[in-house]
């Protein structure tokens, strides 16, 4: 008889999620977890959410999870994000649902296609600069990355340019945001109605969340390691200056910056601003020599492998040179954008967007930190008071 993975369900309906998010927002669900692993090993059993569940982790974990072709297990989100985004969303489709819907996405979230969209991006930034940055002797960082990716996925995706309706927009896309946290067809090829509206929905939360995150704790750690943010202005400033007053950057300027894209992937390895998620069990099955039963609930939290110590060296370092050779990193380790079929599919969107912002901060601003280093999670990483700093203009816009 297969035998359940080890540990307990706890409380009925409440079992451990209180200790998960109680963990959650005081930063410290790593050791949460791994005071689990140390006790059970890298399969044990909890409830989280009113769900049973079964917790993995590892790398061989990060693999089941997202090479699973939909037969053994399907993606699953907490209640309150399935309630906002529907059931048509990438997040909640599999197998051949799944990957319809995938392309479908991909035809303008593909290098190909946001090549065109560079200069539009990089005139959003600018102006958002120029109402937002110039003039001020201090600003909150993280809720005007958001202010700035809300607006280029309108821009850009939507067509829906500066105004009134935009900001009345920005209103009710902040109250649907603060309602997810962790709570209790004939045409292959066509979306439709209903999933293309549950994926806009999953576009625009994914690239306002996300996004404005990563930028913001690069800006956090370059204010903190003063020679990496020698090498990163070093590069934007051989592109700047090779650019003409007033001219747009392009394609190609933008695969010059290795190393500051190095710097967003270490920054990624060490603050994700996803954590983990959720999957569900569609049949009984085996895993590491124990039972997950059908309609149990899976829990991984992937990003710990990002600070593994036997995978990466000097795990709490910041060190961007651990991804100069991409080869190096061993598969289902730095799964910061997923991975297989379930690779998140606006990654060249978010570094684009990335690139060009760090771009106009690096060379036209300086910084300094206005509170300490510590954040939280809620679910996504927060910054202490959301990363206020000194700011000083270099140059014009």
């Amino acid at each position: 008889m297969r035998k359940l993975p080890p540990g307990s369900l706890g409380i009925p309906i409440i079992g451990q999620s209180l200790g998960l998010l109680r963990a959650m927002r005081a930063n410290t669900a790593e050791k949460w977890l791994e005071e689990r692993i140390k006790k059970y090993g890298p399969i044990s059993k909890l409830s989280l959410f009113g769900k049973p569940t079964v917790f993995l982790h590892g790398h061989a974990a990060n693999k089941f999870i997202f090479t699973s072709d939909g037969s053994a297990i399907t993606t699953q989100q907490t209640k309150s994000i399935q309630m906002i985004l529907g059931d048509r969303n990438l997040l909640e489709l599999s197998g051949d649902d799944h990957r319809r819907v995938r392309n479908a996405l991909m035809l303008f979230l593909k290098p190909e296609s946001l090549k065109q969209y560079v200069g539009k991006m990089e005139e959003e930034i600018r102006k958002h600069l120029e109402m937002h940055w110039l003039g001020k002797q201090q600003v909150t960082v993280l809720p005007l990355m958001k202010v700035l990716t809300f607006n280029i996925i309108c821009s850009l995706l939507f067509g829906l340019e500066r105004g009134a309706r935009r900001d009345k927009l920005i209103d009710c896309f902040q109250q649907m945001i603060e309602g997810m946290c962790f709570r209790n067809e004939e045409d292959e090829d066509v979306m439709t109605e209903k999933e293309i509206l549950h994926n806009v929905m999953l576009v625009m939360i994914a690239g306002h969340d996300t996004s404005s995150v990563l930028i913001t704790f690069i800006l956090r750690f370059l204010a903190n390691e003063p020679s990496i943010y020698e090498a990163v202005l070093q590069e934007q400033e051989e592109i700047s200056q090779s650019k003409k007053s007033g001219e747009f950057l392009t394609w190609e300027d933008l695969a010059k910056m290795k190393y500051t894209w190095r710097v967003a992937m270490e920054t990624l390895r060490i603050v994700p601003p996803v954590f983990g998620g959720f999957r569900k069990a569609l049949k009984d099955i085996e895993y590491g020599g124990y039972l997950i039963p059908k309609g149990w609930q899976i829990f991984w939290a992937s990003s710990m492998t990002q600070m593994d110590n036997t995978i990466y060296s000097k795990p709490t370092k910041f060190d961007p040179n651990r991804f100069e050779d991409q080869a190096s990193v061993a598969p289902y380790c730095f799964v910061a954008f997923g991975g297989g079929t379930h690779m998140c599919p606006g990654n060249e969107f978010a570094r684009i967007e990335t690139l060009i912002t760090i771009h106009y901060l690096v060379t036209r601003f300086t910084w300094k930190l206005c509170a300490d280093n510590s954040f939280s999670r809620d679910p996504m990483p927060v910054p202490a008071q959301g990363l206020p700093v000194e700011i000083m203009p270099k140059k014009p816009l």
